[in-house]
């Protein structure tokens, strides 16, 4: 086989054994593009709109690239700045800008009445005070919410900013001392999901982590009271 053929087959064959662990990687359980609820689903969405603009515009590139290696042309310039540069990227860049838009709006919080947990961050740990059917209920580093269902969490800090992350639900959110910042989240089925503090706050942000316990609405008041009565209920 001749050595440019060679070549051709080792590329391919690193590719083909390669391309099953990539593509694991993106259902880790703090991947952003397995997601488990609505405004993550959005938000994959944007993700991958942008990632097929920046292909658009990078074969663009390699195009001139490759052009530029090849014999003399001879092109007005006219048609390299406005046809080329301006006549493709535009429209992309406006695409890519438009969805952008119409996936924030989507995504924001509304007044509809949506269940309220407060998230309270503090150097290194989380604690969600959740609106119990025997009054508050306050856990440490474990938030419980009911699949299927809005809920609006109340994010704030007592010391440092903090950011507030569930990959698999939705995007980032900051928590400011002093100020309160409002997360729509919605889980789609029951089951155990990671999240983190994605703000470096200090030497212990690397172990500043949460399980978000995702029940059935009708169990979502048991859980709250089981967590209250096995001692998972975090001191005020």
């Amino acid at each position: 086989m001749p050595a440019a053929g060679v070549k051709r087959f080792a590329a391919r064959a690193t590719g083909a054994l390669t391309l099953p662990p990539v593509l694991a990687g993106c259902d880790a359980p703090l991947s952003t593009l397995a997601p488990a609820g609505p405004v993550a689903r959005e938000i994959a969405w944007l993700w991958w709109a942008m990632l097929g603009g920046a292909a658009v515009l990078t074969l663009l590139v390699l195009v001139l690239l490759a052009m530029a290696f090849g014999p003399p042309r001879k092109v007005a310039a006219r048609r390299w700045t406005h046809g080329l540069g301006l006549g493709l990227s535009l429209p992309v860049l406006a695409v890519t800008l438009a969805a952008g838009l119409w996936v924030g709006e989507r995504i924001l919080p509304r007044d509809d009445g949506a269940l309220e947990i407060e998230v309270h961050a503090v150097q290194w740990s989380w604690a969600f005070t959740a609106p119990g059917p025997d009054g508050p209920v306050t856990t440490r580093d474990r938030l419980i919410l009911p699949a299927g269902a809005p809920v609006d969490l109340i994010i704030t800090s007592g010391d440092v900013i903090h950011s507030f992350w569930v990959p698999k639900l939705g995007g980032k959110m900051d928590a400011i001392p002093g100020r309160a910042n409002r997360l729509r989240l919605q889980a789609d089925a029951p089951g155990t999901l990671a999240g983190q503090c994605a703000e470096f706050c200090g030497l212990g942000h690397a172990v500043m982590r949460f399980e978000v316990e995702v029940v059935d609405p009708a169990d979502w008041e048991n859980a709250l009271r089981a967590a209250a009565d096995d001692g998972d209920a975090a001191d005020d």
